[in-house]
């Protein structure tokens, strides 16, 4: 296919050469009856991008197939046989997978180390979750994907589960046995889908990690926000093979998805599949240099240990590393991972992506160059030398790993939308979660509804919350409450 082209930016281009009137949504009008302030912010073009789809631009079922043109070239970039876009972020995507697979009370086989969108889709659509644990890695407090062995255990003695979902690379840029996942799947006849929302550049390397596609995944979903130069709320789903009809994932995401798509996202991701085809192999080229020279720099700052292929990948660990994901183990400091972003924002105006109570991350993408790079090497230095100011952090109380997993004792649909209470959280040991717990970033929840709290988990997130943790999908975000599933108690007679 021909990836000069860029249809939805084309056609965006011709509707405001053709100087069309609209009557019709948005209000503001190609920004005439935007507030000035706002026009001041955010400038005239973001609103002049902000058309209507429909006898705009385009529409999902328009004739001009402006959007069906760009999916199909996004497939085609990619390798995938399908491709959809999403304005709703891959938080939509990943639930519209998930429905295209199983139903209300049908099994799901799913990472526990999955992100809260993937919980939400299990509310909503009252799948019964079976869960395949993370690989734990004790000295170092941190969490690998799940094995392909654990997932074939999960698949023989649940033949009845509809598909598997594994979550692959995780936010601190590890990766599963994509491939050995599949093949398991693909022997029991169910489909596999991958939240690939950290790996929307892997398809654009081949010195990156395995993309989900290569590895015979069934449907991906990528946040290509995330990693690529899309829009924030921009996402797509790859589909491949037979096992999913592509109606049937289609209709999930119109189910779920607006009515109301935004043109400005669609544009960015039109854009970025371009710039990607024609030169994004280049731009890894120079970015993966970047990202090996910045490790080296940070490697040499007292008390910081870069993380690298030797520490997360092997047996019973990762199979593979996004080396962008710059990981850094800050112990030595005697400080929180907290604590120092804190610090770097507040003295030097930078952002990382995640931070934890032993580690900070910095993601670096095709964006990045030198000046970047010098930036965040100069406030990690920074930071290093004024350690004592940040000492002593307080302590957060991990639990090893048998006391961090938490029993599923009912279905996340039943205890989310079941009558609930809140407690006192010294008191929820032995009840059930109604509710999302999720640290945040990266967005793992700690315990969901329908599984049976403990004391370890309620004391990692009390005391985290105290060291700097947030937890924002809480009821309570200070964690010093919790909603818990009220028990029907049988009375007599």
């Amino acid at each position: 296919m021909d990836h000069s082209q860029v249809p939805v930016l084309e056609a965006l281009a011709a509707y405001h050469a053709e100087k069309h009137t609209p009557f019709t949504p948005p209000g503001h009008k190609q920004a005439r009856g935007a507030d000035p302030r706002v026009s001041a912010v955010l400038g005239d073009a973001v609103f002049r991008a902000d058309v209507l789809a429909i006898s705009g631009l385009d529409d999902r079922r328009s004739s001009n197939a402006v959007l069906e043109m760009a999916q199909e070239l996004m497939a085609d970039a990619v390798g995938a046989e399908h491709t959809f876009f999403s304005t709703c972020g891959s938080s939509l995507s990943v639930k519209a997978a998930m429905l295209a697979v199983a139903g209300p009370h049908e099994k799901l086989i799913v990472g526990r180390d999955a992100h809260k969108s993937v919980v939400s889709g299990l509310v909503l659509a009252g799948i019964r979750p079976v869960w395949v644990d993370p690989q734990w890695d004790a000295e170092r407090h941190l969490a690998h994907p799940p094995s392909a062995d654990a997932f074939r255990a999960a698949l023989r003695e649940h033949p009845d589960a509809r598909g598997a979902l594994v979550t692959t690379p995780t936010p601190y840029g590890t990766c599963s046995d994509l491939s050995s996942i599949a093949e398991a799947c693909h022997e029991h006849g169910v489909p596999l889908i991958v939240d690939e929302a950290w790996g929307a550049h892997l398809p654009f390397h081949p010195e990156l990690p395995t993309w989900a596609m290569d590895a015979g995944a069934d449907v991906c979903v990528t946040s290509v926000h995330k990693m690529g130069s899309a829009l924030k709320q921009s996402s797509v789903f790859h589909l491949q093979g037979d096992l999913i009809d592509p109606a049937v994932l289609k209709n999930r995401e119109d189910l779920l998805g607006t009515t109301s798509p935004s043109v400005l996202m669609y544009a960015a991701l039109d854009g970025w599949r371009r710039q990607m085809v024609e030169h994004g192999h280049a731009l890894y080229d120079e970015t993966l240099a970047l990202a090996k020279d910045v490790r080296a720099r940070i490697a040499e700052i007292d008390g910081m240990h870069v993380h690298g292929r030797d520490d997360f990948c092997g047996p019973g660990r990762a199979v593979d590393l996004d080396p962008l994901q710059l990981v850094v183990d800050i112990t030595a400091l005697g400080t929180t991972g907290y604590r120092i972003a804190d610090w770097l924002r507040e003295h030097h105006r930078v952002d990382l992506h995640l931070a934890d109570h032993r580690r900070i991350s910095a993601q670096l993408t095709h964006a990045d160059d030198q000046d970047t790079a010098r930036a965040l090497v100069t406030a990690l230095s920074d930071v290093a030398a004024h350690a004592a100011e940040l000492r002593p952090a307080l302590h957060v109380e991990v639990p090893d790993p048998a006391r961090l997993r938490l029993e599923q004792v009912m279905l996340p649909r039943d205890a989310y939308f079941g009558r609930i209470e809140e407690v006192p959280w010294e008191q929820a040991a032995g009840r059930v979660s109604a509710e999302m717990l999720t640290p945040y970033p990266p967005g793992i929840p700690a315990a969901l509804p329908g599984e049976k709290l403990n004391a370890g988990v309620l004391r990692y997130l009390r005391s985290g919350v105290d060291a700097g943790m947030v937890v924002p999908d809480a009821a309570d975000t200070e964690v010093k409450t919790v909603r818990v599933s009220v028990e029907d108690v049988e009375s007599g007679d």
